[in-house]
């Protein structure tokens, strides 16, 4: 991969990264991938996030993609979309095959296999 490509690449994975980054976003994905589609109310129960925090955490996560909302009514109903996990799974596995590689070469070379 060409550097403008890997410097590329970096940049588009960032804002994924970041997104989850935090404990309570990481939660709010898992949640929604278990149950469901939610709104922001039975986020809330028995949360000791509130809903404006939640309501923050999740703007962050779907500008990053990783959610998306519709109105319903007078609700907010969240929904996971799974491409983007894939793609941070994807990058993930990038960055472990460069890794691989690399450690691969330092075998060759500390063992004299050049």
């Amino acid at each position: 991969m060409s550097a403008p490509d890997a410097a590329r690449r970096a940049q588009d994975a960032a804002p994924l990264f970041a997104a989850l980054g935090d404990a309570t976003r990481l939660q709010l994905l898992m949640r929604l991938s278990a149950s469901g589609p939610e709104s922001i109310a039975q986020m809330s129960e028995k949360s000791a996030v509130t809903r404006q925090a939640i309501t923050k955490h999740l703007q962050v996560l779907s500008d990053a993609g990783f959610v998306a909302g519709e109105r319903r009514g007078r609700e907010h109903i969240w929904r996971l979309r799974p491409q983007r996990i894939r793609d941070v799974h994807a990058q993930l596995d990038r960055i472990s095959k460069q890794w691989e590689d690399a450690l691969e070469r330092l075998r060759a070379f500390v063992e004299g296999d050049q």
